[in-house]
């Protein structure tokens, strides 16, 4: 299921309190669309990475009166607790699948009881784990069958749309993002053979804050160990074409006159640059650009911007621009 589709269940899911498993490749943001949907439904989320978690980590016992008792940790979600202020949360279990059978085995009675050792969770509240796959060689056990027949499975297929429409919400450097739709064989192409390889996770939380922050003779060694020789390859040689594009503000000065370019990755590349510095009062010099690009460019282009910058979409330059192109978008 692709991403878009993913968030979508999970919150029509979410007022029935049905838990659900997302399953997927090494670093393609499965963790990353619970936290939008939590965000999206103005709901708490508490997040737990059940690999480094031991059995303690779910209650310590303690005896008291030659009776054993259990002392909560403070993540859990129980009835009475601060998490319960009637605004309902999800219970995020991150890489659910290195996790023991013990830690499994309380997993699989959380979900199905809706209480951690005899005390009730609050109501409101949604489980969900996410976890990798054994073909992805990322110490992912077996899951026991009890707990997989307690929640809804979800595979994950990752969507470059998806994840670009993400992207550009999320502050991820525009000529990554760019360079992804150029080269999109190289968005998620994790290689459980290969020691590096390019996964979302890379591209977003190594190589997006680090482009220009590290100097240029030292970027190819850095994105190769971040993504892999041959990525890292390309996206160096984009970054050289990328940072010898013209003066984009000079260009919107005069969009009217500025050549347009025939290489589909300079174009990839122009797209990108004008959409991140497109603004309410230069927007109509963007699409004025953008309309001598050819078609896919062009819509592309408006694109980027308009959902980096939703207002840009109330303007009336977009009005004027989506009139020319209804036949491609309609």
């Amino acid at each position: 299921m692709r991403p878009n589709h993913i968030k979508d269940t999970i919150k029509s899911l979410n007022p029935l309190q049905i838990a659900v498993c997302i399953e997927g490749a090494v670093g393609v943001g499965k963790s990353s669309i619970v936290k939008t949907v939590a965000k999206e439904l103005d709901v708490h989320c508490v997040l737990r990475n059940m690999a480094t978690m031991l059995v303690e980590d779910f209650g310590i016992p303690s005896i008291s009166d030659d009776t054993v008792k259990y002392k909560l940790i403070d993540w859990y979600p129980a009835k009475g607790s601060k998490w319960d202020d009637g605004r309902g949360g999800i219970l995020c279990f991150d890489d659910r699948n290195q996790a023991g059978t013990d830690q499994q085995k309380l997993l699989a009675h959380l979900i199905q009881e809706r209480d951690l050792h005899g005390v009730p969770m609050a109501d409101g509240w949604q489980v969900i784990s996410t976890g990798n796959r054994q073909s992805d060689r990322a110490g992912a056990n077996r899951v026991l069958s009890h707990l997989r027949n307690r929640e809804a499975l979800i595979n994950y297929d990752f969507h470059l749309d998806d994840w670009t429409g993400w992207a550009l919400e999320n502050g991820v450097n525009p000529i990554v993002v760019s360079f992804l739709r150029f080269k999109p064989d190289l968005a998620a192409a994790h290689d459980p053979s290969k020691d590096v390889s390019p996964t979302i996770r890379g591209w977003t939380e190594r190589i997006s804050p680090a482009v220009g922050v590290i100097p240029s003779d030292c970027e190819f060694e850095y994105f190769t160990g971040v993504v892999g020789e041959s990525a890292a390859a390309y996206f160096t040689t984009y970054l050289k074409l990328y940072r010898k594009l013209p003066n984009v503000d000079a260009l919107l000065l005069n969009p009217s006159s500025y050549d347009v370019p025939s290489d589909l990755g300079v174009l990839h590349a122009i797209s990108g640059a004008i959409a991140h510095r497109a603004t309410v009062s230069n927007f109509d010099r963007v699409c004025s650009f953008a309309e001598r690009m050819p078609p896919e460019f062009s819509v592309l282009t408006i694109s980027y911007a308009t959902r980096k910058n939703p207002d840009l979409a109330n303007t009336s330059a977009f009005t004027n621009w989506a009139v020319k192109h209804q036949d491609i978008l309609f």
